[in-house]
């Protein structure tokens, strides 16, 4: 019987994939990396001070948190065993979904397996064929996911762009029964915010429902206003894993039956859903420590004489991917962890570094990497 070794025309396309990705300077490379507290990473055995992890007040690491999730291993054990709507609903996942709701001034809160399965699950729930989705530019992958698997119609709308957004409400609204917009609150590789206000005031105008990623955002950006659909995930602030639905109850109810990412996935661990609940309640009991991020980044922004930051995230444009790369592998050599963003992850010729800030960073730390990107910019690297 022929084995996985007697298939040459798909070994044949895996090296031809490779050697397109080399040639481009666009394959990923898993590294194995050891992550501690202050910020610290570990790679080939040398101490690294990360901006590259997206655990922005430092809580993955917090005692407290680890604590809850301890003790959640040990009363529930490791794993769901089901998922939510079998066996899989333990008694963390309702104490989180209600501190969530809270959190969010909403009646409801549903816990996906992540913020991806999130966004694969929502929108095909509240939009299919004859309806219409538009999504920001830049939006994350996994909204674009949601929005092509739900069968309605996709269009983007220009980067935060009010005005194309109108031109497309005004010019499609009235052949779509319902229209969903998509955006994010921080956007995860630029850094900046979308403005929800004025999104929020034409989806009224037109009726449409609108969806606001926070992944980025919760607990470290104030926000301006609150969507009648936030998601995000459990896995970047809060330390932990996981995604979440905010929205009304109607709406939480019929997604548990509708959201196919939901049924039919296995429920998150307790310990990471203890973890990311105790974490969420030292978001909320800590607001010196929820602003430090910004505050850090604005630091860094300033000392470059960038524009000033709007979020823990401050992109250095490069350019081409080899030279996002060359500077990488310079600022590790330099003791400093900040890894490259290259297509199709970002657009073509915007490849950069994506610098994230955390509060587990010193004012030190920060100036440290400033100076040596200003240091390998004099020398032209």
């Amino acid at each position: 019987m022929p084995g996985p070794a007697d298939t040459p025309s798909l070994e044949a396309f895996a090296r031809s994939g490779l050697a397109a990705l080399d040639a481009g300077a666009l394959r990923r490379r898993l590294v194995e990396t050891a992550r501690g507290p202050a910020a610290g990473a570990t790679r080939a055995g040398r101490a690294l001070v990360s901006f590259s992890c997206n655990d922005y007040l430092g809580l993955a690491n917090d005692p407290r948190v680890i604590a809850a999730g301890q003790a959640a291993l040990a009363r529930y054990g490791a794993g769901a065993g089901a998922s939510r709507l079998v066996t899989g609903n333990h008694p963390p996942l309702a104490a989180l979904e209600a501190r969530l709701a809270a959190h969010k001034g909403t009646a409801a809160a549903l816990v996906f397996g992540s913020g991806y399965l999130a966004n694969l699950g929502i929108v095909p729930a509240l939009a299919g064929a004859g309806d219409l989705v538009l999504v920001d530019a830049l939006g994350h992958s996994c909204l674009f996911s949601g929005a092509q698997l739900s069968g309605a119609t996709m269009l983007r709308f220009r980067h935060n762009d009010l005005d194309h957004l109108r031109t497309i409400l005004a010019a499609r609204r009235g052949r779509h029964e319902r229209v969903l917009i998509l955006t994010e609150r921080v956007f995860s590789m630029d850094g900046d915010r979308a403005p929800l206000s004025e999104i929020l005031s034409l989806a009224a105008e037109y009726d449409a429902w609108t969806l606001v990623d926070d992944a980025h955002g919760l607990g470290v950006v104030e926000p301006q206003a609150r969507a009648p659909l936030e998601m995000g995930t459990l896995s970047k602030t809060l330390g932990s894993y996981g995604g979440y639905l905010c929205a009304s109850r109607a709406v939480v109810d019929l997604l548990t039956s509708r959201a196919r990412s939901f049924v039919y996935t296995t429920g998150l661990p307790p310990a990471s859903v203890a973890a990311a609940l105790a974490a969420l309640e030292i978001v909320e009991a800590e607001p010196d420590r929820a602003a430090r991020p910004l505050a850090l980044a604005r630091r860094f922004t300033a000392r470059l004489g960038l524009p000033e930051a709007q979020s823990p995230i401050v992109p250095i444009h490069v350019g081409e991917a080899p030279a996002a790369l060359a500077l990488s592998a310079s600022l590790e050599a330099r003791g400093f962890l900040v890894v490259a963003i290259r297509p199709p992850t970002v657009p073509a010729g915007t490849a950069r570094l994506r610098v994230a800030f955390s509060a587990a960073h010193g004012e030190a730390q920060v100036d440290g990497l400033a100076d040596a990107i200003l240091a390998l910019r004099g020398a032209g690297t």
